[in-house]
């Protein structure tokens, strides 16, 4: 151990309540920074789970109604399945419907799906999202009753057999799950005609600039492969078709960022208070350090070291607290929120260890620079004063 570890570890810094106040600036940032890839992931996960990343739709864009269909196995397809970041590919077939319940009445998108999942020994069976359960005061086991509008109005009763959350979107559209050939047989279709394909991507693709680039990529294949039998599709990304909700992840991001930046700043100058009662305290000990003919420089050394295990601690602290914390939250959902205004009911957390540590390190040697400030005070300091005075 060399000189100034020698000494700062005899420093006493007896104000916990600088510790204290990094540790909580550190559980912010790193709190911060959870919950906001926990939005991004958990909103991103439910949107292309509900309508993929992209997708693939009639060039007329008249999807809903069942009246322009399009090949189930275009001959574009494998070479749209074989681009990398492509992650599944799905034909889906949708219809706009009403369904009502009593004297309630709603309108929603039914959506047929090859992997349902529902037993087969259930006829029509379909999964509503719990919003329209409680709109239509319905559970799992009851029958719904829907209407679809064409030429002449078709009526068909389904068997609710489970209930699943959804993303209380802009539009507050609500989707009713069944099975593909269900929904073919609805529209008056065989097997060979679907409404659309919808294209799920790998994570790392499914920023905006990511979903953008596949989109374009999809879209091209889609025209450079197509036969002369294919119908012409347009590719549409999801950030596109939802852009409320990527808005409001930018906003979050932009939040988070000024929360880093403000916890930084109140840590760093809670750090600089602190160092300045460190070197009041110690202000006769600096007189003779120097008298020794220890060096301003060296002497610097001796408190930012001693600062420095402070930070580390408080560091550690709040690392610490935010881990427990964001573990309890993911496992039990304690924090509650309005699907109305944030679209899921419950506060995501998500670690990313990557993004900590880069928020530690940056953090850390911000608070660090900004401690050079006070070590000026040292250079000011007059041996023989303070040591006649001690």
């Amino acid at each position: 151990m060399g000189i100034t570890g020698f000494i700062s570890g005899k420093l006493r810094f007896r104000r916990r309540i600088v510790v204290i106040s990094i540790a909580l600036s550190f559980l912010v940032m790193i709190v911060s920074v959870s919950v906001s890839s926990g939005f991004r992931k958990e909103i991103r996960d439910a949107l292309s789970s509900a309508s993929g990343d992209v997708r693939l739709l009639p060039s007329d864009l008249d999807w809903l109604s069942g009246s322009s269909p399009v090949g189930a196995t275009p001959s574009y397809l494998p070479y749209i399945d074989s681009i990398y970041g492509v992650s599944k590919v799905s034909p889906v077939v949708y219809r706009a419907g009403i369904v009502k319940n009593r004297d309630v009445v709603h309108g929603v998108l039914f959506k047929g799906v090859e992997d349902f999942g529902a037993a087969d020994s259930v006829s029509l069976a379909v999964s509503i999202p719990s919003r329209l359960a409680a709109i239509l005061s319905v559970a799992p086991g009851d029958v719904l009753q829907a209407y679809f509008v064409g030429e002449k109005v078709r009526v068909r009763k389904f068997n609710i057999v489970s209930l699943y959350d959804d993303i209380a979107e802009a539009d507050d559209r609500l989707v009713v799950y069944g099975r593909l050939e269900d929904m073919q047989r609805v529209n008056g279709w065989d097997s060979t005609r679907v409404s659309a394909f919808e294209i799920s991507l790998l994570e790392d693709f499914r920023s905006e600039s990511g979903m953008e680039l596949m989109t374009r990529e999809i879209g091209a294949a889609s025209l450079l492969y197509a036969s002369e039998d294919d119908e012409s599709v347009v590719a549409v990304s999801s950030a596109d078709e939802n852009p409320q909700l990527f808005d409001w992840l930018a906003l979050i991001d932009f939040n988070v960022i000024f929360i880093l930046a403000l916890m930084t700043v109140v840590a760093g100058f809670n750090m600089v208070s602190g160092l300045l009662i460190l070197l009041f305290e110690n202000i006769s000990t600096i007189g003779i350090l120097k008298s020794l003919g220890m060096t301003d420089r060296a002497i610097v050394k001796v408190f930012l070291r001693s600062s420095s295990s402070l930070v580390l601690k408080g560091m550690l602290a709040g690392n610490v607290l935010a881990l427990v914390f964001c573990a309890v939250q993911a496992s039990t959902r304690f924090i509650t929120l309005d699907p109305a205004n944030y679209f899921i009911s419950y506060v995501p957390v998500h670690l990313e260890i990557m993004k900590i540590l880069a928020a530690d390190a940056a953090a850390y040697l911000l608070i660090m620079l900004l401690l050079l400030l006070p070590s000026m005070f040292i250079s000011r300091v007059d041996p023989a004063r303070t040591v006649r005075m001690s």
